[in-house]
């Protein structure tokens, strides 16, 4: 039963997404921490940062990780197709029939409209990821941060090395 109850949570992440898998942080927190207290705060972000870290899109790495850490296999998979599943539909529907129509006024003015709601997301998303691990109580974190903000903003830094650079700094600071 948890396993069904795991894929239509990311079935309804999946279907109601739009924008990509940072859009989907914010839906999947609320059903992973809030509406089912499936993880804490902390292991949430713990999974964020591996699914980052990881090769491929976000949102199925994160989908994956969290249906893997209240499930083991069967939830990875279940929360895996789940996310997946919806995506992959509307692509089929949208190839079919976007070419057709994508240059109608309606569908542009749909998607300009789409566009800043998915600023908003990945925004409050970022949001949320930053108050949770930045603190001011905690220096060491504003420090990395900042740093790591800083050369990702100002150089041509590959950000592997500031993902490495970053646990490397955590072991000596913490």
């Amino acid at each position: 039963m948890l396993v069904l109850q795991i894929f239509i949570s990311f079935l309804k992440i999946g279907l109601f997404s739009f924008g990509g898998g940072y859009v989907m942080l914010p839906l999947i927190e609320n059903e992973v921490i809030r509406a089912n207290t499936w993880l804490n705060y902390p292991e949430f972000i713990d999974i964020i940062a591996i699914a980052e870290m990881t090769p491929g899109p976000i949102a199925i790495n994160l989908a994956t990780f969290v249906g893997f850490r209240i499930a083991g296999v069967p939830g990875a998979l279940a929360s895996t197709l789940g996310v997946v599943l919806p995506s992959f539909l509307i692509i089929l529907i949208i190839a079919k029939f976007l070419q057709k129509f994508y240059k109608l006024p309606l569908v542009q003015a749909a998607f300009k409209g789409l566009r800043p709601a998915v600023i908003a997301l990945i925004s409050m998303a970022a949001i949320t990821i930053l108050q949770s691990t930045v603190t001011l109580e905690d220096l060491r974190s504003v420090f990395i941060a900042l740093a790591s903000f800083l050369l990702l903003s100002f150089t041509r830094i590959n950000p592997i090395l500031v993902i490495i650079a970053a646990g490397v700094t955590g072991i000596i600071l913490y």
